[in-house]
């Protein structure tokens, strides 16, 4: 039997007295922690106060030491920013210039600053008959390049030099032209089909002709033999053409596809998305096309208001806001309303040049943040239509496709040496498709749409599948309906599609599809030559400027370099910037474009200020994005800067500079910091302008170059980065 398991020993009961002796150690433990923790607390909390009150007594000193300097810095900033009167001066010389040059050339062509000339010149073409199309083709050339110089005349003129009536001459003599273009050419393709039975194929026994130059391209096609069968038109060595119906391939018709890379369609005002009751700028229209030298409408407007309003306070924050915006910088305008200048420039001589000056400096793209201050002002577009096309959203690309049905007119035919033909009194006719009748339908009889094949010119990038849009006449806009079964074959660059009934068309895409640009940077290329980067979704663009032209230096599309017409062209910022537009390569904000693309607001005083400063130090400094842009408020930018010189010193260490418009300073953190903070850098003091910011770390030879800089430099620098809006739109 196993002997018995022995019992363990009892533990000891704790007395009531050692029990009482345990919590009370227990608690003079705790208690002496707690005292431990408060006389520590209070120690770390009474350095962190002396901490704080070092660095406030510090912070003090520096924005004592600011304010004490602060005037003296802004007059050596006014001394610096006399290189922007300077630079209009200049310009104003090279105008004058240029007009002696026309004048002494005597080339026999119109000078379009003289309207008599201009008027002259039109009656004598009015006057000339029976030109061939190619005749007109080569006429063409000299008025496009007219038109486009009296475009340019209403951009790049001040408005103080420009007085009501010569704006209102200038517009007629655009009108002029290109209603007399149309004609001459309409003139010209009717004298082609009348000969259409000289020059049919021997194959087919139609009539095709082809009649191409820089400008426009005729593809034209008469049905003489109206064979039921040849339904297919498509010209020779192209698949461009149409597919007709029954009906016109037996009927006595010509069918034209006349491709201008030219606009003559759209109007030189185009109606905005909205009502302008929206707006406080009045019944002006809203284009796209930015300048640094634009009307004073909207100021005039603004100033009407204001003093209806003079013993009124501004009730909220944002319109004392904008009040003070609109009393430091006169916005400009953009092409549309510089050619609808209605004003009476009367007595803008007497402007102040400072006035001139910040008129001419503030883009119609920062008007468009002015607008966003005040949203009980300005109200979201109104939507159109579904088939109106909002050309404040879309822009036209690549000219206008015009696609007619025509009748064929009385041929030439050769009598006894003689050639007859019967001039018809109204000219060329179009024919109804399909016909217009009064009379109930049959339902037996269906007029099918018209499908056809279009070429996209080279010159134009899309994006996106290009949309197709038609031209209503009658209500003088564009629209998106009677267009079917489109197709595009990228590869090829060829559009297909049908249309109910012919008319001009013409191709958009979205005029932001580059907005939001992802990254920029802004690095000097030796004296007085910058490049500028550009990093959207689709596209990475370099753009060079110099003096007062700039060039495309390269084109990347989706990471891939690839060939472009405009590289390597040096241009006048504006016909640049209308150049690149029309091409696609948009990355210019219009005055409407914060309703279209979410953006990085800027107060506008704070980025024209930014923007100036930036092309004043262009020369020595490089500036780029930086992320935490989009963290600080609209009151303030972030953008990294260091000093380049040459190409040894490009791979220096970036610096992160906050500028408020009157305050810039360094900060401590860096690009890939986890967290914003606006600590001052070690070492680093307050000044009023990025000048003298700069100036504390530059090197002597950095400063030099920048002060020796070229006014027109300093100033087309300071016009591209107006247009871009790199500070709002990235």
């Amino acid at each position: 039997m196993a002997p018995k398991a022995k019992k363990a020993p009892s533990k000891k009961k704790m007395t009531k007295a050692e029990r009482l002796r345990l919590l009370q150690e227990e608690e003079e433990r705790r208690l002496k922690e707690e005292e431990e923790a408060r006389l520590k607390f209070e120690k770390e909390e009474q350095e962190r106060l002396e901490i704080q009150r070092i660095e406030r007594e510090k912070w003090n000193l520096l924005e004592k030491k600011d304010l004490e300097r602060r005037s003296q810095e802004f007059e050596e900033l006014a001394l610096l920013e006399g290189c922007f009167p300077e630079a209009e001066k200049q310009k104003r010389e090279m105008r004058a210039l240029a007009q002696w040059k026309h004048y002494m050339e005597c080339d026999g062509s119109p000078d379009p600053w003289v309207a008599q000339e201009m008027n002259t010149f039109i009656s004598l073409w009015e006057e000339e008959k029976n030109e061939t199309f190619e005749q007109v083709m080569e006429k063409s050339k000299l008025v496009l390049s007219l038109i486009e110089k009296v475009k340019l005349i209403l951009l790049e003129t001040p408005s103080y030099e420009l007085d009501h009536r010569t704006v209102l001459q200038h517009q007629g003599s655009i009108l002029r032209l290109q209603e007399l273009l149309s004609l001459k050419i309409n003139v010209a393709t009717e004298l082609l089909l009348r000969q259409a039975s000289n020059l049919a194929d021997l194959d087919t026994g139609n009539m095709e002709k082809i009649i191409k130059d820089e400008n426009v391209t005729l593809y034209v096609w008469a049905n003489l033999k109206k064979n039921p069968r040849h339904r297919s038109v498509r010209f020779s060595e192209t698949q461009i053409g149409f597919e007709i119906p029954r009906i016109l391939a037996t009927s006595n018709v010509a069918l034209r596809l006349l491709h201008t890379r030219y606009d003559h369609i759209t109007p030189l005002f185009p109606t905005a998305v909205t009502e302008q009751k929206q707006s406080p700028m009045g019944a002006e229209q809203f284009s796209d096309e930015g300048s640094t030298e634009r009307a004073m409408t909207e100021e005039k407007l603004l100033t009407e208001e204001n003093a209806a309003k003079e013993d009124e306070q501004p009730k909220t924050e944002q319109e004392r806001e904008l009040n003070l915006v609109q009393e430091e910088s006169k916005p400009e305008v953009t092409e549309s309303i510089v050619l609808q200048r209605t004003s009476d420039s009367e007595g803008e001589d007497s402007q102040t040049t400072q006035l001139e000056l910040e008129m001419k400096l503030l883009s119609e793209a920062v008007l468009a943040a002015q607008l966003r201050l005040v949203e009980n002002i300005v109200e979201l577009p109104e939507a159109l239509e579904s088939y109106k096309v909002d050309l404040c959203h879309f822009s036209p690309l690549g000219g206008v496709y015009h696609l007619d049905v025509l009748e064929l007119p009385p041929q030439c035919k050769p009598v006894k040496g003689w050639v007859l033909v019967e001039i018809l009194q109204e000219g060329l006719q179009k024919f109804i498709y399909p016909p217009e009748t009064t009379e109930e339908p049959d339902p037996e009889i269906t007029f099918p749409p018209i499908e056809v094949t279009l070429e996209i010119h080279e010159s134009v990038i899309f994006f996106e599948r290009p949309k197709v849009i038609r031209w209503d006449n009658e209500g003088k806009l564009w629209r998106s309906d009677g267009i079917s079964s489109v197709y595009y074959n990228r590869e090829d660059r060829l559009l297909t599609f049908s249309m109910d009934t012919l008319g001009p068309v013409t191709l958009i895409q979205d005029a932001h599809v580059n907005m939001p640009y992802q990254s920029w940077e802004m690095s000097p290329c030796g004296t007085d030559k910058v490049l500028i980067m550009v990093k959207t979704v689709f596209i990475e663009l370099q753009i060079y400027i110099k003096e007062n032209l700039c060039m495309l230096a390269s084109v990347k599309l989706r990471g891939k370099g690839c060939e472009f017409h405009l590289k390597g062209k040096w241009m006048a910022p504006i016909p640049f910037i209308l150049a690149l537009k029309e091409a696609g390569l948009n990355i210019f904000p219009a005055v409407y474009s914060h309703f279209y693309v979410v953006i990085n607001n800027k107060i506008p005083q704070v980025e024209l200020k930014a923007y100036r400063q930036m092309a004043l130090l262009s020369s020595a400094f490089s500036f780029g994005w930086s992320k935490w842009n989009m963290v600080c408020n609209s009151t303030r930018v972030v953008i990294r800067v260091r000093e380049q010189l040459s190409e040894e010193t490009e791979h220096r260490t970036w610096s992160l500079l906050m500028f408020s418009g009157d305050r810039a300073q360094m900060l401590k953190m860096q690009e890939g910091n986890d967290k914003f903070s606006e600590a001052l850098r070690e070492g680093t003091e307050f000044h009023s302008t990025l000048y003298h910011m700069m100036k504390d770390f530059a090197s002597p030879v950095a400063m030099e170059r920048v002060r020796r800089s070229n006014c027109q430099f300093i100033d087309s620098v300071c016009y591209m980065l107006l247009s871009i809006r790199v500070l709002s739109y990235s």
